[in-house]
């Protein structure tokens, strides 16, 4: 299934400055609780509750072409932990990529990435949770 996407700059804004922070070597992740979860699980055609992800790289990462590259491994390792793991729904997840995340291996990014979803206690045994 695809991801719902923050479009929202105030969403980017309101999860790094109230949402709970986790960082690993390749990448930082905020997550904040989403208080439109219950509207946007009605508005959804199979009725479910999904997170908001956004992923972050800044200029610091490199041209764009590196952005790119980071921002794709880092959805695709979403992608890959929510499918085998499954990640607890209804958050504002914002994913930031760091200098060391342009060249590293996807199983690396994905690593990090359930490092930082445990510590934040957003991964689920059940996927429905």
């Amino acid at each position: 299934m695809k991801q719902t996407a923050i479009k929202e700059n105030h969403l980017y804004r309101k999860a790094y400055a109230k949402g709970k922070r986790a960082t690993a070597e390749n990448i930082t992740v905020f997550c904040l609780r989403d208080v439109k979860a219950n509207k946007l699980q009605k508005a959804h055609p199979l009725k479910i509750k999904v997170n908001r992800v956004g992923i972050q790289a800044s200029k610091k990462i490199g041209g764009a072409v590196q952005r790119n590259r980071a921002k794709r491994v880092i959805r695709e390792a979403y992608r890959l932990t929510d499918a085998e793991i499954g990640v607890k729904k209804g958050f504002l997840i914002v994913i930031s990529a760091k200098i060391g995340s342009t060249v590293c291996k996807m199983q690396d990014v994905k690593r990090d990435l359930q490092y930082c979803l445990k510590k934040l206690d957003l991964l689920s045994s059940e996927k429905d949770a």
